[in-house]
């Protein structure tokens, strides 16, 4: 068996709030964290940040002049890595790597600039570096004075697991000691919400109890809901005495697709990244999965069968985080990382309350969590203590 990788650091933004004990106590309360908000001249449902760590963001933006162009997007993985990099005391360092991706990127700066070049024909000056997928992670080597490779990626909805996967992959290669690791997404503009109806799998906004139904496999309609959210995690190989948890088995795979933004019935995708993550252990020894669970009727249905072929009868118990959080896109994988290193932690599962009741019946020791994107591409990931 390889040697496991340590993860010594973990700092996130998102609608629970910025440290663990306050996640952890949001977790246990049964409501979510989505409110309606006017676009153009319809009410939507959305997890935006709370307004106190919107003011930490403004912040980072006020911290520097060369920052006050950047989007959100880059300020909120500045401060998600700058507090992981604190947290795994490498601030003395400066060979780390830098992965940390999105799936949309600069969305609301790249909305403003166009909306500006439609109206006068030209573009600013900081169009362009502003915009650019690659600006998140090279603004946050700046910010760390990093000298280690750094890059940024798309690969939709997993992109922040295709990030673990990166970092894993140097740090077995000998290629670096030390990986940081992240996403970061700011879609709740108004052309990005436009473009998640127009495929028909968002929200009603008149369901006010629980709007994304995620893990609801009897729902009759899609109730996608987009969040925002920076998620930053600080990786290195062997045993760490400060270890949060470990990363013990990984699994990837890509399926051919019908049709571009679907995955197939069976999620066949699925079927091989847990297959890939549980080749060194008995399917019993998982306790908990994390689902990716979008809230949308074929993306949830098709997981729990592929969860059904690789595990059979004896399901471990199953959950999600979307229906408080929402969709955060590139982040959502890394939001389910921290669930499940929380749940570890407390040795305590937390349940979906609109779905059938699960009770847990032994410790917490295994967790595999799941993450799939338009495309086909999915990526499951075990952790344990």
């Amino acid at each position: 068996m390889q040697e496991p990788i340590a993860i010594t650091a973990l700092s996130t933004l998102s609608p629970l709030g910025t440290n663990p004990e306050e996640i952890w106590q949001n977790y246990l309360r049964p409501d979510h964290f989505l409110e309606l908000k006017l676009f153009g001249t319809e009410l939507e449902f959305i997890a935006p940040l709370s307004l106190e760590s919107k003011k930490l963001v403004s912040q980072i933006a006020k911290s520097d002049s060369k920052y006050k162009s950047l989007d959100p997007s880059v300020l909120m993985a500045i401060w998600t890595s700058r507090k992981a990099v604190e947290q795994a005391n490498w601030n003395e360092k400066s060979d780390f790597g830098i992965n940390i991706g999105s799936s949309r990127g600069a969305t609301t700066l790249f909305e403003q600039h166009f909306e500006q070049f439609l109206q006068t024909g030209k573009a600013h000056t900081l169009a362009s570096p502003s915009t650019t997928l690659g600006n998140i992670s090279s603004w946050v080597a700046h910010d760390l004075q990093s000298d280690g490779p750094e890059l940024s990626h798309s690969i939709t909805c997993s992109t922040g697991l295709h990030a673990v996967l990166n970092g894993v992959a140097w740090l077995r290669a000998g290629m670096a000691d030390a990986f940081l690791v992240g996403g970061s997404e700011a879609p709740l503009t108004p052309f990005t919400i436009a473009q998640m109806k127009a495929m028909k799998i968002y929200a009603a906004n008149t369901e006010l109890d629980f709007p994304c139904r995620s893990m609801d496999l009897a729902k009759t309609r899609n109730t996608m809901v987009l969040g925002e959210g920076a998620a930053s995690i600080c990786l290195e190989l062997g045993e760490r005495s400060n270890a949060l948890a470990y990363i013990t088995g990984i699994g990837y795979a890509t399926e051919i697709l019908k049709h571009s933004v679907s995955v197939s019935a069976e999620a066949e995708c699925f079927k091989k990244s847990m297959k890939m993550a549980l080749q060194n252990i008995s399917l019993d020894e998982v306790d908990v999965i994390v689902m990716h669970a979008p809230g949308t009727i074929k993306g949830d249905s098709s997981e729990y069968k592929a969860i059904q072929h690789v595990f059979g009868e004896s399901l471990p118990l199953l959950t999600t985080n979307k229906w408080k959080t929402g969709h955060t896109f590139a982040t959502s994988g890394l939001l389910s990382m921290e669930l499940a290193v929380l749940m570890l932690q407390h040795n305590y599962f937390i349940d979906v309350p609109f779905c059938t009741p699960q009770l847990q019946s032994k410790d917490i020791k295994k967790i595999l969590i799941n993450s799939v994107g338009f495309g086909g591409n999915a990526v499951s990931i075990l952790l344990q203590l």
